[in-house]
Parts: structure tokens; C-alpha cells; sequence
């Protein structure tokens, strides 16, 4: 493995083998490519399902900021997730996830794979005895996030890692919050890291855009099977944009992290805010593992606003330089109301057993001024709880 640090690597993460020199890997904007004869490729690409250049570069890229062989980009992070699923999982399988996904992800394992027969069992992320007691015999796969969306639960890697590998289940990890720059979950032990590229490492809300990673050649081989027959592949320039924002991914979530602590540090000393998620403040019950398996906080902040619908929305309305709008990750800060935007679709009961309160408040912290980000904060408090 390169020794050199992370913030060296992820600069220099592709190869510079262009014949002009150039710094960024080009645009291969191509479908097809020509054969030397009808029985000898001219190079490894044939067909750009299968492989592509600009594709394969940020692949090899992805695989290696996150301390994997085998590197898979798809088309967005719901793709990547349901490669990951896909390549897992047969009909009889049972899956342990966590009880707060993704929505989407949720939706994923209940509407469709049930559909396969493959049951799921959803229990606390941060209880490792409850993952290594819902894992039985038809158990596959362990999945799931941390942090979670959108409550911050922290779970821990190595443990939920040593629970799988027991019962040859394989584990699986969301790294989307952290990203690779904060902390690497194929490091700590699990077979498969899945990333939606959409957020910290493309980092400016313009692409959609998933990777996979892994160690382990027989998953490798079973997912690239998958990335092509399927097809949800990511295109050259959706790529070559992910690779730019690679390069400034340690730079931009140093800043995130600062200034979600002091977001979260205002928050936390607030009158009708309570409780607040974060799991760099010491209050926060999964602090000490994500102060053992993270590099760093992260940049996303929830809190729960006391006050009805009515509150929450007037608050979140009546920010100024947090927008309102879903997604996470970009270079400018986001504020989200989970119950009413990105888990709408969830019953009152599913929300409950996520821990999304109709007052919850999710931010994605940016990177402005984090004295300005405050100032925001507190004159919409003012309003909404006035």
C-alpha cells in the first residue's frame, strides 16, 4: 500500500499516462472501441458497459482512497447499493441491517428484495450484541450505515465485523457520511464499502454518482457481473467530475468538520433545542467509538426542535444561507426536515423505529464561514420559536 498520506494520495490517486501529459485523466467519450482483429482487442476496453477509461480511473481511484482492491462506479448511490444487494443476496437469504437507513435503502430491502424472498431483520446499529444475535444461519449479509441518516447512530465496524465473519456472513458499510478521508470501514474489517459519490467526494451538487469497493476477489467478480449486466454504470463525464472533487476532499471536509462542531456546539446550548446529534460532542452515546474508528466528526448535524410541523417549517424556511433542499455533502450548507422531505414515504411507525421525530432538523454543514452559518441558525430560532 502507498505509504504516503491521504491528502498526498488523493491528489495524485490516478495515473498520469496520457500521451499529452495531462493532469486530469481525459473525457473517453466513447460507446464502442476497435478491435486489431476479429480476435484481438486492441487495448482492455471492447465495449463501455463493461469498462471504460475515464470510468476505470476513477474506479482504481475510489478502490484505493478507501484501502481496497476492486474498485465499481455506478451510475448513483442507490445503484451501488443495490449491486452490493444484488451480488449478495439468493432468494431464502436474511440480511441484519440497521433500523435508521436510508430511506431509499429501507425501501430497497422491504418492497424489492422481499419480493426474492430475502428476509431482513433491522436492529440498533450502535448495539453490537443485538447485530451478533439477529445473524443466523441463512444470514448473508450484515448492512448498514455509520453515521446514520439522519439521526448520527454510530456503530462499530471491527465488532459488527468479527459477529459477521463468524457465521460467514459478509458486512457491508455505507460509508457516505465519513467518506474515506474520515474514516475506512475495509480497514476495520467489513468485506464491502459502498459510497454514493453524489455527496462528499463529488462535493459541489452537480453529479449523481456510486462506488463500491472490496478486498475480496470472488465479491469483486460477482459485483463487476453485476455493474455490466445490469447496467447502471456511471457515464465519462459524470466520472471525470468525480474525480476533480476527489482531489479537494480532504481540504473541504477538514472544513465541514470544523464548522459542524461549532454549529453543534451553538445548537447544543440552545432553549428549545434538545436533544442535538453529533457525535463529536461528548454527550453524543456513541462518542467513544466514533472517536476510535473515525478520523473526525463529519459534517452533518440533526437536532430535534421543540414545537409542532408548523415550528420546524417556519424554521427551516426562515434560514438565509442554509438552503432548503435534500441531498448532503456539497460545498454549501443544506437543511432538511427528515419526517416531511427525504423519509416522507415512511409510516409513523417506521419512523419511530428510525428515531425521526416530526421535529427533527438534518443539516449538512458547508463550508462558508462558520461565524455566518451560527448567525444564520440563531436569527431563524428566534422566528420560529418566538
Amino acid at each position: 500500500m502507498d505509504e504516503r498520506h491521504f491528502e498526498t494520495r488523493e491528489v495524485h490517486s490516478h495515473a498520469r499516462n496520457d500521451q499529452y501529459g495531462a493532469m486530469m485523466p481525459p473525457i473517453y467519450a466513447n460507446a464502442t472501441y476497435e478491435y486489431a482483429s476479429p480476435t484481438e482487442q486492441q487495448s482492455e476496453h471492447r465495449y463501455s458497459r463493461m469498462s471504460a477509461p475515464t470510468r476505470g480511473a476513477l474506479e482504481d481511484s475510489f478502490a484505493m482512497l478507501e484501502g481496497g482492491e476492486h474498485g465499481f462506479a455506478f451510475a448513483s448511490g442507490m445503484a451501488a447499493i443495490d449491486a452490493v444487494f444484488a451480488s449478495t443476496l439468493s432468494p431464502g437469504d436474511h440480511v441484519v441491517a440497521a433500523k435508521n437507513l436510508y430511506a431509499e435503502t429501507h425501501d430497497l430491502l422491504a418492497d424489492v428484495y422481499a419480493e426474492y424472498g430475502i428476509e431482513t431483520t433491522h436492529v440498533p446499529v450502535n448495539d453490537a450484541d443485538a447485530i451478533a444475535d439477529a445473524i443466523g444461519p441463512d444470514t448473508e449479509l450484515v448492512y448498514f450505515e455509520t453515521p446514520t441518516n439522519p439521526v448520527l447512530r454510530v456503530g462499530d465496524i471491527e465488532a459488527a465485523a468479527e459477529a459477521a465473519h463468524e457465521h460467514d456472513a459478509l458486512l457491508a458499510n455505507d460509508n457516505t457520511f465519513a467518506s474515506p478521508y474520515l474514516q475506512r470501514p475495509l480497514e476495520l474489517g467489513a468485506d464491502i464499502v459502498v459510497e454514493s459519490l453524489t455527496k462528499y467526494q463529488g462535493g459541489h451538487s452537480d453529479v449523481l454518482a456510486g462506488a463500491v469497493a472490496t478486498n475480496d476477489p470472488d465479491v469483486a467478480e460477482d459485483i463487476e457481473y453485476t455493474q455490466y449486466t445490469r447496467g447502471a454504470i456511471l457515464g465519462p463525464f459524470d466520472s471525470f467530475l468525480v474525480l476533480r472533487g476527489m482531489k479537494t476532499l480532504s481540504a473541504r471536509m477538514d472544513r465541514h468538520c470544523a464548522n459542524a462542531r461549532a454549529v453543534a456546539e451553538f445548537l447544543d446550548d440552545q432553549p428549545g433545542v434538545d436533544p442535538v446529534y453529533y457525535p463529536g460532542l461528548e454527550s453524543h452515546p456513541n462518542h467513544e467509538v466514533a472517536a476510535r474508528q473515525m478520523a473526525d466528526f463529519g459534517g452533518m448535524v440533526a437536532f430535534e426542535l421543540d414545537g409542532d410541523r408548523e415550528t420546524v417549517t417556519e424554521f427551516a424556511a426562515g434560514l438565509e444561507v442554509f438552503a432548503l433542499a435534500e441531498s448532503l455533502g456539497g460545498v454549501e450548507s443544506l437543511v432538511e426536515v427528515p419526517a416531511l422531505m427525504t423519509h416522507q414515504d415512511l409510516s409513523p411507525d417506521e419512523l419511530a423505529e428510525a428515531g425521526i421525530d416530526e421535529g427533527l432538523v438534518r443539516l449538512s454543514v458547508g463550508i462558508e464561514h462558520h461565524e455566518d452559518l451560527v448567525a444564520d441558525l440563531a436569527q431563524a430560532l428566534d422566528v420560529a420559536l418566538d
